[in-house]
């Protein structure tokens, strides 16, 4: 006799003002998150500039499935499923490439860039074989913003404009600081392996309460930094905390800054200011104006992009308690000679020997081991509560060191994974 296994109840584990620790730690609920949200949904794959010309590629994983996002012939994009449809011997295992074809290693099966099967080897061994059928899986939907490609598998479904919804303003003021309006991400990936589930990530790159205890650190060591003025007197703290909506989240810094380029180690010089004409010609000197003083976005789009102001990362699940944190530098097009800095910030800021990310990995590890402490179920998140607000555009706004952007995140979780 079958033991019925019970429903899980998404809507009583997700609360308004706390969590259940199950959340995770409980394989089955990762098990459904790859599903809900890494397969239904939309989930940031990379850049179309790590893939210039035809026949250059990448591979990911999105959720449990690796894939290669790869530009065609056409000059198209395409998400293509990493495995040979023969025996499913993964076909590429370079973190990126170029080529014309992909061949299998295991009995040299052939595709195209787009995917379709162009040989087999020995056919005579098929009595009739369909070649059409047998070309390689395809997301059922690639579509992007800006250059920021994302993917889903389920061919309906709500639009990415719709999933991005006013969000797409994060990602405007990342692109509009390049004078060209692009980014490139072409420096390449480090990669951190976290012993914490997925979803510890971006809630702590969106987390304004922790910086003066775990990157104390910074505070001691670089007196200049911007991030000075997020710790110490509570009322004194300017930044802020931004619910954008469908689990979209924000810090932002720039209320605090006092001088343009804050956010840029106080950059100066020449190149700086050909720069700031640049910017003055194209928008008008009152918005490049405003561009400088905030800087580029600290946000996270849901569930997986993670828009680090000069940085990019991607967060990466791998099982219930572990993920992958990649990084690379946000470089802007048209001001190449800013490269080398920006490289410089991101491995100050995020490598494997910089101020933030080990102290983040740390922690959140330490989190995750302290969350199997079976006499207590329940994560607090009333932090703030009684002090959101409600801007102009309709988005909630509290002190930088409230859980609003907690609270935010998991009511879209819960919204997306109470659908069976």
């Amino acid at each position: 006799m079958s033991i019925a296994v019970p429903v899980i109840d998404y809507k009583a584990l997700v609360q308004d003002d706390r969590i259940h620790v199950s959340l995770y730690t409980d394989p089955r609920i990762f098990a459904d998150e790859m599903d809900r949200i890494f397969t239904r949904g939309w989930v940031f794959v990379g850049h179309a500039s790590e893939i210039p010309r035809s026949g250059d590629y990448v591979t990911r994983e999105l959720g449990s499935q690796p894939v290669i996002m790869v530009r065609g012939k056409d000059g198209g994009v395409s998400v293509l499923v990493n495995r040979c449809m023969h025996r499913g011997t993964m076909l590429c295992t370079a973190g990126r490439g170029a080529t014309r074809t992909f061949a299998c290693p295991y009995h040299g099966w052939t595709y195209d860039l787009d995917g379709t099967l162009l040989g087999v080897p020995y056919p005579g061994g098929y009595a009739e074989f369909d070649k059409s059928a047998h070309g390689l899986r395809h997301a059922a939907r690639v579509a992007s913003y800006r250059g920021f490609v994302f993917a889903s598998f389920s061919p309906t479904g709500p639009s990415l404009a719709e999933h991005l919804g006013r969000a797409t303003k994060l990602i405007d003021r990342s692109c509009d600081l390049s004078p060209e309006g692009e980014i490139e991400l072409s420096a390449g990936w480090v990669k951190h392996r976290c012993a914490a589930n997925w979803k510890a990530l971006p809630e702590n790159d969106s987390d304004g309460y922790h910086l003066g205890f775990v990157h104390l650190s910074l505070f001691k060591t670089v007196p200049q930094s911007q991030y000075q003025r997020v710790v110490g007197e509570e009322k004194a703290i300017k930044a802020v905390v931004r619910d954008w909506g469908n689990g979209h989240l924000e810090i932002d810094w720039s209320p605090g800054y006092q001088r343009p380029f804050e956010w840029f180690g106080n950059a100066s010089g020449p190149a700086v200011e050909r720069f700031v004409a640049a910017l003055e010609r194209r928008d008008g000197p009152e918005i490049a104006r405003r561009r400088i003083m905030e800087g580029p976005a600290h946000a996270l789009i849901f569930p997986n992009l993670f828009l680090g102001e000069t940085n990019i990362a991607i967060v990466q699940p791998t099982g219930v308690e572990e993920c992958v944190h990649w990084h690379t530098p946000m470089f802007w097009k048209g001001v190449p000679e800013f490269n080398s800095r920006l490289l410089r910030m991101s491995e100050a800021g995020m490598g494997p020997a910089s101020f933030l990310m080990p102290e983040d990995l740390t922690v959140a590890a330490r989190n995750q081991a302290g969350l199997h402490a079976a006499t207590v179920e329940w994560l607090e998140l009333a932090r703030g509560f009684n002090r959101e607000v409600e801007d102009a555009e309709g988005r909630i706004v509290s002190h930088v060191t409230d859980e609003t952007i907690n609270r935010a995140l998991w009511k879209h979780y819960r919204t997306v994974m109470a659908v069976a």
